[in-house]
């Protein structure tokens, strides 16, 4: 039986009750239990964990976190966190500067928390949570987009994205009403600005397109399929479509289709994964895609210019680990250690975005190998 990302099921042999039964992994996610309690409570009941054929899963994961996420990378990720919690401002939102209250930087910082293993109302974290939850609850207008205009000046469609994928991985676990409506309605402003090319720019208007936006609309489109929202497969398949068309001779991806360029890092790790998103797990744009990411994997004492460091490194972790294996092995431990370097004392990171920005995508990077996410989820 085959699988997909975010959608994988395990099953669940407890020979105590002498059954055998499909869960699918969001709703185990929902009891909050980290993975040293899952262990404990198999041990205890003889509950062996397995995954059908063909399924790189849950046992992989757990193995890949044990042995990848180090006491350094702990502690890396628990100031990050703490961090974010203690500039999260009243309202819920976070950012600072022309960033402070950008429903992208919430959403970031809502899902670090997450990715912890805290849920809306739930776990350390779990009041920031729902605080971050309310605030970009309280950005969704009637037509279904999540913006303030004083941030239509950063490419609001990246704010919209990224709250929509943020309402889908909440959705399920939080008793929230009104949540399910606004997230549908997010999901068909996305699908209705689907431009001809089959791509999203800055705007939802059905003009032109790139690749960095596009894939942002593609995870938030996944992570709503997930989650139970009605994505047409049409939508999905005409953004792959565009993806694949962006591709260069190298491997690597230009910014946008009707202009053509120069491949970039950044934006060849995020249509990767936007293939992904899309069900397209091989094929020759996954493997010269992939190739062409290999080259950057970070080395020790090579400082190498890359403008969307923190935006580049978030969607490679995530390509490296839907593929697994080697390729997977080598990657995290380089930007692991590379990230545990870049921390500053009080547990930030920088980027010209914002520090909470930073802080978020770092976290979220060093906390890819718990596999707590759905929309992460091997």
């Amino acid at each position: 039986m085959g699988t997909t990302p975010g959608e994988g099921r395990i099953v669940v042999r407890a020979h105590v009750l002498g059954a055998r039964r499909h869960v699918p992994l969001r709703w185990l996610r929902q009891l909050h239990w980290s993975r040293v309690q899952w262990r404990g409570v198999a041990i205890a009941f003889g509950i062996l964990w397995s995954i059908p054929s063909g399924v790189r899963g849950a046992e992989d994961a757990e193995k890949s976190a044990a042995k990848l996420v180090t006491p350094a990378a702990d502690r890396a990720i628990e100031r990050g966190l703490a961090l974010l919690a203690a500039r999260q401002h009243p309202d819920g939102s976070l950012g600072s500067g022309s960033y402070r209250g950008n429903v992208a930087v919430v959403a970031l910082g809502g899902m670090a928390w997450m990715a912890g293993g805290s849920t809306p109302g739930r776990g350390r974290y779990g009041k920031q949570v729902t605080l971050a939850l309310d605030y970009v609850l309280a950005q969704a207008q009637e037509s279904g987009y999540i913006n303030q205009p004083e941030f239509e000046h950063h490419g609001p469609m990246y704010g919209h994205g990224f709250a929509t994928l943020f309402l889908a991985e909440c959705h399920g676990m939080a008793a929230r009403p009104g949540l399910r409506d606004k997230l549908a309605k997010a999901v068909n402003l996305i699908v209705a600005s689907q431009n001809d090319e089959g791509g999203w720019r800055y705007f939802p208007q059905r003009l032109d397109a790139d690749i960095s936006v596009t894939v942002c609309q593609m995870m938030a489109l996944r992570a709503a399929r997930n989650a139970g929202i009605f994505v047409p497969a049409e939508t999905m398949d005409r953004a792959a479509a565009y993806v694949k068309k962006s591709q260069n001779p190298d491997g690597g991806f230009v910014y946008q289709l009707s202009q053509g360029g120069e491949s970039a890092f950044p934006r060849s790790a995020a249509a990767v994964v936007g293939l992904f998103c899309a069900g397209v797990y091989d094929g020759p744009e996954i493997v010269k895609g992939l190739e062409y990411l290999a080259a950057f994997r970070p080395q020790p004492g090579l400082v190498r210019r890359e403008s969307y460091y923190f935006y580049g490194h978030y969607y490679a972790a995530l390509a490296f680990w839907q593929v697994g294996g080697q390729s997977w092995l080598r990657w995290y431990p380089a930007i692991r250690d590379e990230l545990i370097g870049r921390q500053r004392s009080d547990g930030a990171w920088i980027d010209p975005i914002s520090a909470e920005f930073a802080t978020a995508m770092a976290c979220l990077i060093l906390q890819v190998p718990n596999n707590v996410l759905p929309i992460f989820q091997r």
